[in-house]
C-alpha cells in the first residue's frame, strides 16, 4: 500500500478521499511544522500534501527518494523548489481556479472597510467611545464613482472587476499581457501603463502572482507617485509590497491608507503598523470559506490519486524541470 502524508490540519474531505486507497498520516493540528518535522513526516511516504505557509525546499525534496508527488494546499506555490522536485522526478501540484469567488469578495471588502473606517468604528464603540450620531464623526470616503486600479487581471483581477462595477466605480488595470478588446468591454475596463494605474488610482489593488521580477514592485518611489487621498489593497503575495516603506508612507500621510490580506514576512507584519488606524491587517484570509477550503481539498486529494495510480496530475506546475 502506498503512503501519504498531509504536514498540517486541513478539510477532512481529503482524508477521507485519499484514505479509500492509500495509507494516510496527517498532522492533525493548526501548529505549523518545521523542516524537520515535514522530513520526520516524509520518511518512506509516497506523497506529500502540504500547506502554503510550509517551505518545501531542495533538502526536503531530496531527503525522500521514494517521493512522487507534492500537493500544494494553495494555488500558488512559490513555497515549493519545483526545479529540484522536478529534476528529482517528483510532480508539483497546485490548487488553481477555486479561490477566485472567495479572494475577489475579500478584495471588495477590504475596499469597502478600509474607506468607510469600519475596523476604526468597531474599535470605537467596543472601547465605549461612540456617544451617538453627529454630522462631522467618524467619516470616511465614498467607494461609488471613484477610480479602482488593478495590478493583474487574472481570474481573480477579473472577479473583482465585476464586483467593482457594482459600485459604478471606474476600473483602470495594468496586467502581462493585456486582455482581448472585447473581454475589456464586457469588464467595463480601460488599460494603462503600470505607472499610469499607480498614479490614478483611489484604490490600488494587487491581484498578481509573485516572482523575484515583481518583489517590491510597490516601493517608496510607487507610493509617492499615488494620491494622497489613495489607499493600497494587497490579498495578493506580501513580497509584492515593500513594507517598511508602506509604514513610512502610512505614518507621514503619503497615502491615506491601505488593507492587507499578506505579509512580506509572513506571519510576522512589520513593526509598527499593528499601531496605525489607517491600515486594516487581516490574516491572510483571502480563500478562507468553507466552500472554497473544500475544493482545495478535493484538487489536491485527486492529484495524488491520480500520480499514485499511475496517472498524469490534474493540474502539475512543474511539467518543464520533469526528468
Amino acid at each position: 500500500m502506498k503512503h501519504v502524508f498531509i504536514s498540517g490540519k486541513i478539510p477532512r474531505l481529503a482524508y477521507d478521499l485519499l484514505a479509500k486507497e492509500f495509507d494516510v498520516t496527517m498532522h492533525d493540528d493548526l501548529s505549523i511544522l518545521s523542516k524537520q518535522e515535514i522530513m520526520d513526516g516524509i520518511a518512506g511516504k509516497d506523497a506529500l500534501l502540504c500547506l502554503l505557509s510550509d517551505i518545501i525546499d531542495k533538502e526536503i525534496i531530496e531527503s525522500n527518494k521514494n517521493l512522487k508527488i507534492i500537493a500544494n494546499y494553495g494555488a500558488g506555490f512559490n513555497n515549493i523548489d519545483i526545479a529540484a522536485a522536478g529534476q528529482n522526478g517528483i510532480r508539483v501540484t497546485n490548487t488553481p481556479g477555486v479561490s477566485t469567488d472567495a479572494t475577489a469578495d475579500l478584495v471588495m471588502g477590504l475596499v469597502i472597510a478600509i474607506a468607510r473606517r469600519l475596523v476604526e468604528g468597531d474599535k470605537e464603540t467596543r472601547a465605549g467611545r461612540f456617544k451617538g450620531w453627529a454630522p462631522l464623526y467618524h467619516l470616511g470616503v465614498e467607494v461609488t464613482g471613484k477610480t479602482l486600479g488593478i495590478v493583474g487581471m487574472g481570474n481573480i483581477g477579473q472577479g473583482v472587476a465585476r464586483r467593482a462595477r457594482g459600485f459604478d466605480m471606474k476600473i483602470i488595470y495594468n496586467t502581462r499581457t493585456r486582455l482581448p478588446e472585447q473581454k475589456e468591454k464586457e469588464l467595463g475596463l480601460t488599460y494603462m501603463s503600470l505607472e499610469k494605474v499607480i498614479e490614478n488610482s483611489d484604490f490600488l489593488s494587487l491581484n498578481l502572482s509573485y516572482s523575484s521580477a515583481t518583489h517590491h514592485m510597490i516601493s517608496t518611489k510607487e507610493l509617492a507617485s499615488m494620491k494622497p487621498a489613495a489607499y493600497l489593497i494587497n490579498a495578493a503575495r506580501g513580497p509584492l509590497v515593500d513594507e517598511q516603506a508602506l509604514l513610512g508612507a502610512l505614518q507621514n500621510k503619503v497615502i491615506a491608507g491601505a488593507a492587507l490580506d499578506v505579509y512580506e514576512f509572513e506571519p510576522q507584519v512589520t513593526k509598527g503598523l499593528e499601531k496605525l488606524d489607517n491600515v486594516i491587517l487581516s490574516p491572510h484570509i483571502g480563500n478562507a470559506t468553507v466552500e472554497t477550503r473544500d475544493a482545495m481539498a478535493e484538487i489536491a486529494a485527486k492529484n495524488i490519486i491520480s500520480v499514485l495510480n499511475g496517472q498524469e496530475a490534474l493540474t502539475c506546475v512543474n511539467k518543464q524541470y520533469l526528468k
